[in-house]
C-alpha cells in the first residue's frame, strides 16, 4: 500500500488543507489490523509534486515495488496537475504489463462515501452519521500529557491526550467513549474542547476512564469517541461542574448497556443459526 506524509494539499495548496481524519501516527497503528502485505510511506514534496504521473510510475511504483497489479479508487488522480487518471494508468498498464483495478465508489444513500463528506458530517455535528459513514467509532490517538488536575481532584481523574494538530476533532462536547492502553480496553465518557476552569483556553481531549487508576503519563493512548452526548458549557462553580458530571456518566453507562446488550443479541441470533 502506497500513502504519503504530509498529506498532499499541504505541498499543492497549502492555504487551503483539510484537517485529517486519520493522522500518519494513526494509520500506522490502525493498517495493520486491515492489511496484511507492506507499507510505502512517501515523502511528499515539491518534487514529487512536479513528477509526472508516468514518472511516477516508472520510477516509484514499478522500481521500487516490483508491482504486477494496482488498484485505485475510481476519483484517484495523481501525477503533475493530477494528470494521472484511470485511462491513463490502463495505457501504462499495456504498455509495462501490469494489470489495473479501478474500486467504484461505495454509497450509502445513493451518494458516494468520501473523507470529504464524513469531514462535514463530523463538522456539521452529526456525528451518528459520521460514524455510519466511517464504518467504525473515531480514533484519536497521542501520548497521556498533564493536565491542570483539576478531574482529579473533582473525583473524576481524565488521561489527557497530546493528540496531533492536523487531526480533525469532533464538536466540543461530552461524548461516551473506550479506549486502548496497550492491550488494556476501558469504556468511559471523554470531553473535546476548552475547558473554562483552564486559563490556557486551549482545546484539550480528556477521557476519564470507569474503573481505572494508574498512572499512564507519556504512555500511548488510543481514545475512541462513540456517541456524541451534550454540548460544551460553562459552569458558575465546580459543584456545578460535577453534578453535571455525574449525570453525563450516568447517561453514558446507559449507552454503553444497551450497546452490550444489542452485542449479545446479535452474538445469540448468529449462534442460533449456526
Amino acid at each position: 500500500m502506497v500513502t504519503f506524509h504530509p498529506h498532499p494539499r499541504i505541498v499543492v495548496t497549502p492555504n487551503n488543507v483539510p484537517m485529517l481524519l486519520t493522522t500518519i501516527e494513526e494509520k500506522e497503528k490502525f493498517v495493520p489490523h486491515f492489511f496484511s502485505g507492506r507499507v510505502m510511506v512517501l515523502d511528499f514534496n515539491d518534487h514529487l509534486k512536479k513528477m509526472s504521473a508516468e514518472s511516477f510510475v516508472e520510477e516509484i511504483l514499478l522500481k521500487h515495488t516490483g508491482m504486477t497489479k494496482l488498484v485505485v479508487g475510481h476519483d484517484h488522480a495523481f501525477g503533475r496537475n493530477r494528470e494521472g487518471n484511470a485511462e491513463l494508468l490502463k495505457k501504462l498498464g499495456e504498455k509495462h504489463g501490469f494489470e489495473v483495478e479501478i474500486v467504484g465508489p461505495v454509497l450509502d444513500n445513493d451518494k458516494a462515501i468520501s473523507s470529504s463528506r464524513i469531514r462535514r458530517a463530523i463538522g456539521n455535528n452529526e456525528y451518528d452519521e459520521a460514524i455510519n459513514l466511517l464504518g467504525h467509532a473515531y480514533a484519536i490517538y497521542g501520548t497521556v500529557e498533564r493536565g491542570i488536575g483539576l478531574g482529579r481532584k473533582l473525583g473524576y481523574p481524565t488521561a489527557n491526550v497530546a493528540y496531533s494538530e492536523r487531526k480533525l476533532l469532533p464538536v466540543e462536547g461530552v461524548y461516551s467513549c473506550w479506549a486502548q492502553i496497550g492491550d488494556e480496553f476501558k469504556d468511559g465518557m471523554m470531553f473535546i474542547g476548552r475547558n473554562h476552569f483552564n486559563p490556557s483556553g486551549r482545546i484539550t481531549v480528556e477521557a476519564n476512564l470507569f474503573d481505572f487508576d494508574q498512572d499512564i503519563y507519556d504512555e500511548e493512548l488510543i481514545v475512541y469517541a462513540t456517541h456524541y452526548v451534550r454540548s460544551n458549557r460553562k459552569f458558575d462553580s465546580t459543584d456545578e461542574l460535577v453534578a453535571q458530571i455525574e449525570k453525563d456518566k450516568e447517561e453514558i453507562l446507559s449507552i454503553i448497556k444497551k450497546e452490550k446488550e444489542d452485542v449479545d443479541r446479535q452474538d445469540t441470533k448468529r449462534a442460533n443459526h449456526c
